[in-house]
């Protein structure tokens, strides 16, 4: 440091940094700093470097220092911005980033930044309006463009989304991120054979990117090629083995087309997928794998909807018959602990598991989900019914024979599944064009849809729609509810189940790609033998299947009248 200067000592450094000699100039910036503490660009680069190493705390330590040396520089609070990004401490980034945008309004790297960042937190719309100041000052930004377009499908505002995408195509023509969103702007606006060729090209940049592969898959689905969609898949897996969400697409599709043995597998890496992350469970005990536990106890517990937990509560009893425990536990959602708990099974112990609370078990205990059942237990079809699994409270039975009026063609209608639900857009169906269904003469409509909740009961009854949901409370009541009802007619949600389960008729309406469980063609299942299923023809086609329900209504009221 004797030879040469602070300010020549620097220059070395930038020249050794831009050459990527790092070593070098990071062992000058420290002499620098060393000489003179001050120094607020050798803090700076020193910042830069430990950022581009992972060294991210230090780097927010450097660039932190920069910015108490000068407030006023916008790239500094940018650059710590990106740091807090990394670390995960995302309303620190963003407070960074926005600060950065305020002190320098025109530099379109902060605002295209910030966007980002917010697109991480899932805040589209700021994210929309930090990537639209970013084109404002420069158009030519595919990177601006490709986010703004990801930002307005997350909002479903796919048009515009299209739009942003196809630009920054235009910038970029072989940009790989950009089509491949572009084609699922095409999927999910119901076009999957023009999404197919973006996949395609985004697969020809870039061979390895899974992400195109699993959305090449979707496509193949949605225009009801199911077999085609195994082989993306699989490339996919072989890409990356370690891909849960691969393995788990994979395992939908095996199970769709009635491959058990090797859908369940498959099927079972949901637990690392994070599109499943709501579902898992942090349960200390070891799982239980089929084996027998005589001195243990066995907690079954419910993972997914009311309609799967129903489905798999069939295999209850062989888990007792082939653990032998000293306690079998089910655990299940608060809607279905009154229905469960009057069963009469004094061997089986019921416990709800309520939002926030602590569910008291056992010190010593295994358990297992019920959707692993089929798996744990290597009964990989689907396990057939004897009869019906599930009754009716017969207090609430009686009571609900009091309230439905005079004799009838009774028939339940339930429309529409939790809103919450991945795939709700095509499974449940708008009210209105239950209409030609609600005109059949001699029938008499109950509603099964407890969910309503925005004063549509009324208008719904002005259709003939008997609704005497403000007195159902749970599962007990729908399945007392079911056992005077004729028949059941419901879209793929939970009261299609428990109708099946009580061994009641059940006809259940399906989109035209159908959850796994429903398999393809077929209009019987093996899961419910009194369930008959009505699949639309086409993608979105319910009105075809509301007129042949309709059609066949008739010939079911009076073959009861006729019995």
């Amino acid at each position: 440091m004797a030879i040469i200067s602070v300010d020549q000592a620097f220059q070395l450094a930038r020249v050794y940094h831009r050459s990527g000699q790092v070593p070098l100039a990071e062992k000058l910036y420290r002499q620098v700093l060393t000489a003179q503490p001050q120094h607020v660009e050798a803090m700076h680069q020193l910042g830069l470097i430990a950022l581009a190493s992972g060294r991210h705390e230090e780097a927010a330590q450097m660039i932190s220092g920069a910015i108490a040396r000068d407030p006023g520089n916008g790239t500094y609070y940018s650059e710590l911005g990106l740091v807090y990004r990394q670390l995960g401490r995302m309303d620190e980034a963003v407070g960074y980033l926005g600060r950065a945008t305020a002190l320098s309004p025109y530099e379109h790297l902060f605002h295209l930044h910030l966007g980002e960042t917010l697109l991480q937190m899932s805040r589209f719309e700021g994210a929309i309006a930090s990537f639209r100041r970013a084109l404002e000052l420069r158009a030519d930004i595919p990177e601006a463009h490709n986010n703004l377009g990801t930002a307005l499908a997350q909002l479903g505002r796919w048009d515009e989304a299209m739009t942003s995408h196809r630009c920054a195509l235009g910038w970029r023509p072989n940009f790989a991120d950009a089509h491949n969103n572009l084609g699922i702007d095409y999927l999910e606006t119901g076009q999957p054979a023009e999404a197919m060729t973006h996949f395609q090209r985004a697969l020809e940049l870039q061979p390895d990117m899974i992400e195109s592969l699993l959305n090449m898959a979707r496509a193949w689905i949605a225009q009801g090629r199911f077999e085609e969609a195994l082989a993306p898949h699989r490339q996919a897996v072989a890409i990356r083995p370690d891909s849960a969400q691969a393995h788990h697409h994979l395992g939908h599709v095996l199970l769709l087309l009635r491959r058990y043995a090797e859908g369940w597998p498959e099927y079972e890496w949901r637990w690392l997928n994070p599109a499943a992350a709501t579902i898992h469970r942090n349960l200390e005990a070891p799982r239980w794998h089929g084996e027998a536990a005589p001195e243990k106890s066995v907690l079954l517990h419910c993972e997914q909807g009311f309609g799967d937990a129903i489905q798999f509560l069939r295999y209850v009893p062989l888990v007792r018959e082939r653990a032998t425990p000293e306690r079998l536990i089910l655990e299940c959602p608060p809607g279905l602990e009154r229905l469960l708990a009057s069963q009469g099974d004094p061997d089986l112990k019921i416990v709800s598991r309520r939002p926030g609370g602590e569910l008291k078990l056992p010190s010593s205990y295994l358990h297992c989900p019920l959707l692993s059942l089929p798996l744990a237990l290597g009964v990989f079809d689907p396990l057939p019914m004897a009869g019906p699994y599930l009754k009716a409270d017969s207090v609430l039975e009686n009571a609900w024979h009091e309230r439905l009026g005079p004799p009838a063609f009774r028939v339940g209608l339930a429309w529409a599944g939790s809103a919450d639900h991945l795939h709700d857009h095509q499974r449940s169906i708008a009210f209105e064009k239950l209409q030609p269904l609600l005109a059949v003469e001699n029938v008499r409509f109950y509603s099964l849809q407890v969910d309503q909740g925005d004063g549509r009961a009324a208008s719904h009854e002005k259709s003939g729609l008997v609704d005497l949901t403000a007195q159902i409370t749970d599962f007990a009541d729908t399945a007392a509810l079911m056992t005077h009802l004729d028949l059941i007619i419901s879209v793929d949600t939970a009261a299609a189940h428990l109708a099946g389960a009580l061994g009641r008729k059940v006809w259940t309406l399906l989109p035209f790609v159908p959850d796994w469980r429903w398999g393809l063609e077929r209009e019987d299942t093996p899961w419910y033998p009194t369930m008959r299923l009505f699949r639309q023809p086409a993608v979105g086609d319910w009105e075809a299947v509301i007129r042949r329900v309709a059609e066949e209504l008739p010939s079911a009221a009076r073959s009861k009248t006729a019995g």
